[in-house]
């Protein structure tokens, strides 16, 4: 997760270490902020009598009035002082141009705010005493304060944020305050163990959590304006791969680096398992009767957030359906449609500026319409998506699209991906790997000490190549195949071990005579894409709450789901099915035998013999949705 500063000099400052890029696009001009806003500070007091620092700046042309801008913040609403002006103002340069009220908020035990930091707040969706507090409380009570003591405003107010921003602003959605029209969940997130951030499927994220722990970790024992630690823990160490394998078991990290003094490091080792600690963390339940109109907005290649803005809009979808709430996914990582280009990602041209074209075309549009054109948007397509691998904006009167149709991609004996099942077999038909957690897969070809924004788009010819990766593959495919929406996995394996992980991946390879090259220059002849790749601890194959171990060298059925896709393979490419166990430093090591991974002793550590099934009785296959052309 990560900040949605949206001064563009904090931006261009954090950006290496957040992996969020510069949010002021080629070619944009913000206006100058200090000379055409007054700045504003205060301690906005919550019902229970703490107060929120809170920047609001206000346009000094008064001829007219303004919707106010919400953003909420566990980053810092940086610069502080009233003479200190952020460098440009809002979601983009647009709406500090067309005029907007910005308020900009500490939230509650962060920076210059008062009272305690509970990460991920849980919602109270019973209060019993009227001065209990959430996160929708605060935002309920900031937005009363403010139209009651800040002249020159509509009536009318929207909210926006980026990652954990954006779990904020989903948070405001709830029991919203009446003049909260218009909210922007974008890359929020919805669930820390099934899918955002930490955990995929109940396996750790090692590489992400411990570099983002390394500074947001630690406590704030009063309200600051800076923070006091930064993520030089290991930036000596540029080889994540060695220095992680290094690392040993789990426990070492607070041994030999935390020290106690991050405690929601220690507090995610001791819940282990989806127990009412990660339920309670679960926003998905409480997306209910929700009455602002609602942009989701997510990135295909987002390494942190992919399943927080997919998962919030089927929550709201599901329980409100009379709302305006729409879909937005487009060809980025984390937080990179807020600036830049988004022309390109790691090795891949898109040939279209695509976040500028969000940001003009779609969420300045969204926001000024609503909250200045009337009480209803204009109409707004359902979805919103681009579609990789033709690289063109598509729209939809549903998600997923209401025309596509189940396809079945069947791994097949010999490595194939057949689109038909298995036809009988006299034994068994399998295939099989050794996985070794001292010889892990790395989950890119490169040297990196952090999880890299764009992993998800990356070259896989060097996973292929390994042993311990099984690779499956339909020849070249004589016309476009187009897939949308989530794929669901549904694999039948057997490990000697106690327990495995099962890391799937789609890919798509590019003709050997391929005319195009990335953008290094190289040519993308015989380039394995990575389309979408995700990972199940296989303890927890039937429940997140319950795992179990597997009876060693027993077929077994391990069904998960990976992230929507919209992405179409294009004729003369093949469609690429990667089976592994290890995913190393993205994912931490899954010991192989079944102890509790986060108490794990090196001599847990052990090799096992994989085997992925492939016979009627035991079909391994992705099911998907075929969109016809």
């Amino acid at each position: 997760m990560m900040s949605v500063r949206t001064s563009r000099a904090l931006l261009a400052a954090c950006a290496a270490a957040f992996l969020l890029p510069a949010a002021t696009a080629i070619g944009e001009e913000a206006v100058d902020v200090k000379a055409s806003y007054t700045k504003y500070e205060f301690l906005i007091p919550m019902r229970d009598g703490v107060r929120l620092f809170t920047a609001v700046y206000v346009p000094k042309d008064r001829s007219r009035v303004y919707p106010i801008m919400l953003n909420r913040t566990p980053y810092g609403v940086a610069p502080y002082g009233p003479d200190a002006y952020r460098a440009a103002l809002g979601p983009s340069p647009r709406f500090s141009d067309d005029g907007f009220i910005f308020a900009y908020q500490d939230v509650r035990g962060r920076y210059m705010s008062e009272g305690e930091y509970v990460n991920m707040r849980p919602h109270l969706a019973i209060k019993t005493d009227a001065n209990e507090i959430d996160e929708s409380t605060d935002t309920y009570d900031t937005i009363d304060w403010l139209l009651k003591n800040v002249g020159g405003h509509n009536g009318k107010v929207g909210q926006w944020g980026i990652s954990y921003p954006g779990f904020y602003t989903s948070m405001g959605m709830i029991d919203a305050h009446p003049a909260l029209k218009a909210s922007s969940p974008q890359a929020p997130i919805a669930d820390w163990f099934a899918g955002d951030d930490w955990h995929h499927n109940g396996a750790l994220f090692l590489a992400h959590a411990f570099n983002f722990m390394s500074s947001f970790g630690h406590p704030r024992p009063a309200p600051v304006k800076k923070n006091a630690f930064d993520r030089t823990m290991y930036n000596d160490k540029p080889d994540g791969y060695a220095f992680f394998l290094g690392l040993g078991p789990l426990a070492n990290a607070d041994a030999r680096y935390y020290k106690g003094d991050v405690p929601f490091w220690n507090e995610m080792m001791k819940h282990a398992d989806y127990d009412d600690f990660w339920k309670a963390r679960n926003i998905r339940p409480h997306l209910k009767n929700i009455k602002p109109a609602v942009l989701n907005v997510g990135g295909w290649y987002d390494a942190e957030n992919l399943y927080g803005p997919l998962e919030t809009y089927r929550a709201v979808e599901a329980s409100s359906p009379k709302a305006t709430n729409v879909l937005v996914m487009g060809p980025w990582s984390h937080g990179s449609w807020s600036g830049g280009d988004g022309a390109s990602l790691g090795p891949i041209a898109f040939h279209s500026n695509t976040a500028e074209y969000y940001r003009d075309q779609i969420e300045f549009p969204f926001f000024q319409t609503i909250l200045k054109g009337g009480d209803g948007p204009a109409a707004l397509p359902e979805a919103r998506v681009f579609e990789t691998g033709t690289n063109q904006w598509r729209t939809f009167d549903a998600w997923p699209p209401k025309a596509a149709k189940p396809k079945t991609l069947y791994l097949a004996a010999g490595g194939g991906v057949a689109f038909s099942p298995p036809e009988s077999a006299a034994s068994p038909s399998f295939d099989e790997y050794v996985s070794d957690p001292a010889k892990p897969v790395p989950f890119i070809d490169a040297v990196s000490n952090r999880m890299t924004g764009d992993y998800m788009i990356q070259d896989q010819r060097f996973a292929s190549r390994r042993p311990d990766v099984l690779v499956y593959q339909t020849g070249p495919l004589a016309e476009d195949l187009t897939l949308v929406g989530p794929i669901q996995v549904k694999i039948h394996v057997s490990t000697s071990g106690g327990d495995s992980d099962w890391v799937v991946k789609l890919v798509d390879v590019f003709p050997d005579d391929h005319a195009g090259e990335t953008t290094a220059g190289t040519p993308l002849a015989s380039f394995q894409g990575l389309v979408r790749g995700d990972v199940m601890r296989g303890r927890y194959r039937n429940s997140l709450s319950a795992p179990e171990p597997f009876v060693p060298n027993q077929p077994t059925a391990v069904n998960f789901t990976m992230q929507d896709v919209d992405h179409t393979f294009r004729s003369g490419h093949r469609l690429m099915i990667q089976v592994q166990s290890t995913w190393f430093p993205l994912v931490d090591r899954n010991p192989q035998k079944y102890v509790d991974v986060y108490a794990a002793k090196p001599e847990d550590f052990q090799k096992a013999v994989q085997r992925v099934f492939h016979e009627p009785a035991a079909p391994s296959r992705l099911e998907v949705l075929e969109l016809p052309r």
